[in-house]
């Protein structure tokens, strides 16, 4: 593995605040360690493509406070095809890449790893995604930003709601995980956050709705996580509407606006420190793992258990939510 000399990098899946920071990082960590670095774009199609470019320290100048990825992002069907990452091998050996450094989320990883089983191709995963449901790190690229994003949004919704006796559902990202909406709720002063993660354990709005959720509030806001589990915002509003017709309920989804705008002090940092391990993951000799980060310290987590296992939500914080919203 000390022989490698030419890495690739790519971002895929959905984009999120600090991309850009990971990838500037994983440019010049490559480049100090004398490593050639080929810019893979629109992620797993550009190596079908062939979307490949040479990579110096100015490409990557004046973007750590840039939102989206300059690399581009696209979902791409063909690489779930035995002959798509064929086609992506003969790629990668065409540019004399020899190794990976791929960041997004849960499908990137998989993809990754499927890849990298195939064709005993190393590959380095970092985790970039808003939803922050990767098992095996404390925090994604891209969720601080998101989180405040959030916040600021509700804020500004909450100055709304006060003049008016109304109950806001507003929708979060988060299809499988609710660490969006349940932060965001407590960071925001909000009444609850109904998440896939307890959707099968009781009927959050009943619960809500018994509890009196107004009780002496001239307003209330309750984030929903957009989980088919949870049924989203508008459903609920449409089950607020048909069960208890007393309450004046509206409904705000906050949608793309979430994985936009600069990242955070906290995501730069996080996907700079990221980015430059996972060169010396490569320089170390590891294949097939995720960066992570767990008590401000960086780890490497086997693609299997970042990829398979679940990633828990801590039910201290529901705990805190529901004391605090009384």
């Amino acid at each position: 593995m000390g022989s490698i000399k030419c890495i690739g990098i790519l971002t895929s899946g959905g984009d999120a605040p600090g991309m850009n920071a990971a990838v500037r990082a994983v440019t010049r960590a490559a480049i100090y360690n004398g490593l050639e670095v080929k810019a893979i774009y629109r992620g797993y199609k550009g190596l079908i493509t062939d979307e490949i470019e040479t990579f110096h320290t100015q490409n990557v100048s004046n973007i750590i406070q840039q939102g989206g990825t300059i690399l581009k992002t696209a979902r791409c069907k063909e690489f779930m095809t035995p002959e798509g990452r064929q086609l992506a091998y003969e790629t990668l050996q065409k540019h004399g890449i020899e190794a990976l450094v791929c960041i997004g989320g849960d499908g990137t990883l998989t993809g990754a790893r499927i890849f990298a089983s195939e064709f005993n191709f190393p590959i380095v995963g970092i985790p970039g995604t808003i939803d922050n449901d990767l098992f095996g790190t404390d925090n994604t690229i891209g969720y601080d930003t998101a989180l405040n994003t959030i916040m600021e949004a509700v804020d500004k919704i909450r100055d709304t709601a006060t003049s008016h006796e109304r109950l806001f559902f507003i929708e979060v990202m988060g299809r499988d995980a609710g660490f969006l909406a349940l932060n965001g709720a407590i960071a925001t002063g909000c009444e609850a956050a109904i998440i896939p993660e307890i959707a099968t354990e009781n009927d959050q709005l009943g619960e809500l709705i018994k509890n009196g959720f107004r009780k002496s509030k001239n307003s209330s806001i309750v984030l929903v996580a957009e989980s088919p589990l949870t049924g989203g915002a508008m459903a609920l509003a449409e089950r607020v509407k048909n069960e208890y017709p007393q309450y004046d309920v509206r409904v705000t989804i906050l949608g793309h606006i979430q994985r936009g705008g600069s990242p955070s002090a906290i995501d730069r940092i996080l996907a700079s420190r990221m980015g430059a391990a996972s060169i010396d993951a490569l320089l170390e000799g590891q294949r097939n793992v995720m960066i992570g980060i767990q008590n401000d310290e960086l780890v490497y987590v086997p693609f299997s258990k970042a990829i398979k296992n679940d990633k828990p939500i801590n039910r201290e914080l529901l705990n805190t939510l529901r004391i605090l919203s009384i």
